[in-house]
């Protein structure tokens, strides 16, 4: 099955989101929330805890100062998240079910895929250690855009650097922040909930799990 548009019978290549996509390192970010408001002395929730999934790391850090009201800049605030994460991703990649599996599946049949993701290199650094080379022909993160999740310039960023349209590439995402910025970019999205619920959307899917899925059975449903 083609889309009609494209006459692609599957997606020219995969843009990954990483947290709670690829790995399930929210607990650690949220963890290391915690042991802020703890050193600082603030205040600090679960609830406002899941208001941060998927958004961009400074947009972040400011919420954080506000609703945890402790005095650091945001520009600390994101340090001291980054060390705390990286320290536990160096001893434990979580990666999600299904996630490393297919990654070499699309790797052998020679679909190039995109880390598009709002953390900071530092951060991604240690978990693509784990991974292949070349793996993520394109990596995107947090502090090389300007405008960060649910902008669409994330996304934008990934294809433009593939050679591709927007429109011939499947997003993989988790959250509305991340499914908004792919879906405004011109993405097919692949939404595989993980903490957070996402919204239905024109151009989302949805599936339970990565683990036994088909990307080009999802691609070809879609544009049915």
């Amino acid at each position: 099955m083609t889309d009609p548009a494209s006459g692609l019978s599957s997606p020219r290549a995969v843009l990954w989101d990483m947290d709670g996509t690829l790995v399930d390192t929210e607990p650690y970010w949220i963890d290391t929330e915690f042991e802020i408001a703890e050193r600082h002395g603030g205040t600090w929730s679960h609830a406002h805890a899941l208001n941060l999934v998927g958004n961009d790391l400074l947009e972040s850090g400011r919420y954080i100062r506000e609703h945890m009201g402790i005095e650091p800049s945001a520009e600390q605030i994101v340090e001291e998240l980054l060390d705390g994460v990286v320290a536990r991703v160096e001893q434990d990649v979580p990666w999600r079910p299904g996630a490393r599996d297919m990654l070499e599946q699309l790797s052998a049949v020679g679909t190039p895929c995109a880390l598009v993701t709002m953390s900071y290199q530092r951060f991604v650094a240690p978990i693509l250690a784990q991974l292949p080379p070349e793996t993520f022909r394109v990596i995107v993160t947090g502090d090389v855009v300007e405008f960060g999740k649910p902008h669409p310039e994330p996304y934008l960023t990934a294809a433009a650097a593939l050679g591709l349209a927007p429109a011939d590439c499947l997003a993989v995402e988790d959250s509305n922040t991340g499914a908004k910025s792919a879906e405004s970019a011109g993405c097919l999205v692949l939404v595989v909930e993980n903490h957070v619920p996402v919204l239905a959307g024109e151009r989302r899917v949805f599936a339970e799990s990565l683990a036994g899925l088909d990307l080009g059975e999802v691609w070809a449903a879609y544009h049915r």
